[in-house]
């Protein structure tokens, strides 16, 4: 196939098509740039077009021409995303949701809204609407989508309680458009909500999504240190597990992270202090400071309600989860970092195996979150980036002591998982984008069947550097 970029443009004219080279450059650019691996690799990339729809029938009209003139089509959100998800690889058409905002209906529990809508403005229709929140979400609640957070997130603030966005009843619907010559338009619920989600919209369009919300509460942020690494992390650990206290997010950071990488909180710490970061809610503040003044080693010296600090931190999962990572980067540019996952019942241990291995080379970023009614930790390491070939050893030592790393520094669904390909998201694939025309380059099941996965994915159709 060759794309036909000129008819496609003169075909969709008519829509909110942007024209400036410096547009098209920024809405073909996501956070890839959190990796040095992917930055080498993807830093060129960029649309041949961009637009913006601002319906679902102009989505289905732009895939349908584009179906027609072959160009391929990669969808975006606000572009917060770190494993390249919303780079168009093979240039073509970036289709842009930056329209699609409305929030279309609250009901008690649940909200259906447009892919478009920004999370923080997702939670302030809802709060002020009904007292009600959403369950979870990324660190970039700011300025991310909740499109993208379905398409590309995995869990976040929230997931201490309510576990990873793929885990049942954390997604209730989703509306999606197909690139085929007629595009059809689907809703999934229930096992079907596993063709989408999480699918770097490689197989499908999300138009409307449909989610659970939670009662709504004035958030206590809290920061409490440990001179000792393992306390600090039995302390996040084991308040995630106080079934009466009700927290939204569980944060362990190795010194000295608080005190090279988080300016606002360096006053506060020493180099050799482990930071813990909570989010508790405001009825369980007793419970909670009961818990503490049960650690006698644990030394609070953050909440808001209460705060002495002449200059206050801010949110404190703004903190946490890949914010972690952006701080320091804004420090060290050398900084990088790895997803790991620390299983239950051996997460601490395997914790502390890694880290008397690499640290100060990597030091442990944790965020509890809860799995199969367990609490363990998904690590958010920071790693002092020095070359491929060392990373490569980082990330093999993981392995081999039974981390699972979810590589940040690959492209692709499978290398960025768990290195195998999903069969219902390629069987919908097949089905939902004949020509292979969704975010092209993304899903090694659909180009090599037989990759190997004993090197990184070069996708052979990628756009040369000009």
């Amino acid at each position: 196939m060759t794309a036909d970029i000129e008819g496609a443009k003169a075909a969709l004219s008519h829509l909110d098509i942007e024209q400036s080279p410096a547009g098209i450059k920024a809405a073909s650019r996501d956070f890839f740039w959190y990796s040095p691996v992917l930055k080498k690799h993807m830093d060129h990339l960029e649309a041949d077009f961009v637009v913006r729809p601002r319906t679902e029938a102009e989505v289905i009209e732009i895939l349908k021409v584009c179906y027609a003139h072959d160009v391929p089509v990669t969808t975006r959100g606000a572009g917060t995303g770190n494993y390249g998800q919303a780079m168009p690889m093979e240039g073509g058409c970036v289709m842009h949701l930056r329209h699609m905002t409305a929030v279309k209906e609250i009901l008690p529990g649940r909200v259906i809204v447009e892919p478009g809508c920004l999370l923080q403005d997702l939670d302030a229709a809802t709060i002020a609407h009904s007292g009600q929140e959403l369950r979870m979400f990324s660190s970039t609640w700011a300025t991310a989508t909740i499109g993208g957070f379905i398409a590309g997130g995995s869990g976040g603030v929230g997931s201490v309680r309510w576990g990873s966005l793929r885990d049942l009843g954390n997604i209730i619907r989703l509306r999606v458009v197909t690139m085929e010559e007629e595009p059809r338009v689907l809703e999934f619920t229930g096992e079907e909500l596993a063709r989408v989600s999480h699918a770097y919209g490689t197989n499908g369009i999300i138009t409307e999504i449909e989610m659970p919300l939670a009662p709504s509460y004035d958030w206590t942020d809290i920061f409490v240190t440990f001179e000792d690494f393992g306390e600090a992390m039995a302390f996040a650990d084991d308040i995630a597990c106080e079934d009466g206290i009700l927290i939204k997010i569980s944060s362990v950071y190795e010194a000295p992270t608080a005190h090279e990488y988080f300016p606002r909180v360096k006053p506060h710490v020493s180099p050799g202090d482990h930071l813990v970061g909570l989010m508790v809610a405001p009825q369980s503040m007793d419970g909670f400071l009961t818990f503490l003044a049960r650690r006698p080693k644990a030394k609070l010296i953050y909440r808001s309600d209460a705060s002495t600090w002449e200059r206050g931190p801010g949110k404190v999962f703004e903190y946490g989860w890949n914010h972690t990572t952006l701080r320091a980067l804004r420090v060290d540019p050398s900084i990088t970092y790895l997803q790991v996952r620390y299983a239950f019942p051996d997460h601490r241990a395997l914790v502390e195996k890694i880290r008397a291995k690499f640290s100060p080379e990597i030091l442990q970023h944790l965020e509890a979150i809860r799995g199969g009614g367990k609490v363990n930790f998904a690590g958010l390491t920071l790693v002092k980036f020095t070359t491929e070939e060392r990373l490569d050893e980082i990330i093999a030592a993981h392995e081999e002591a039974g981390a699972l790393i979810f590589n940040p520094h690959r492209y692709t669904l499978e290398e960025g998982g768990r290195q195998m390909t999903d069969d219902t998201q390629l069987a919908f694939k097949r089905e939902a984008d004949p020509k292979g025309l969704l975010n092209p380059g993304k899903m090694i099941g659909w180009d090599d069947p037989d990759f190997s996965y004993d090197g990184m994915y070069h996708y052979p159709k990628m756009r040369s550097p000009a």
